[in-house]
């Protein structure tokens, strides 16, 4: 499964509503090519461009002794361009 969830942040509704770019976190081995054509029979949409970027763990620090104890999961990021007419509506059915 190249799709894990779509991203929504502020920044990435912010993006939705003015640029009409739209967020997910996908599959770290997938390529943009792939993406698109996951997106394209998903949602029923005419994809124009896609970048991706890894988003490295975050560390995290022990309250007490402030050492670092570990690190949360890296995943990759999605961020898609839908063609002129085009649009995803997360939350039609809530």
């Amino acid at each position: 499964m190249i799709l894990k969830k779509p991203l929504v942040t502020e920044k990435s509704s912010s993006l939705m509503d003015k640029k009409g770019k739209y967020g997910f976190v996908v599959d770290h081995t997938a390529t943009k090519d792939e993406i698109k054509k996951a997106i394209e029979d998903f949602y029923q949409v005419e994809v124009a461009s896609v970048n991706t970027m890894i988003q490295r763990g975050k560390a995290r620090r022990n309250r007490r002794t402030g050492q670092i104890s570990g690190y949360t999961n890296k995943y990759k990021k999605a961020f898609v361009t839908l063609k002129e007419g085009f649009n995803i509506d997360f939350f039609e059915n809530i």
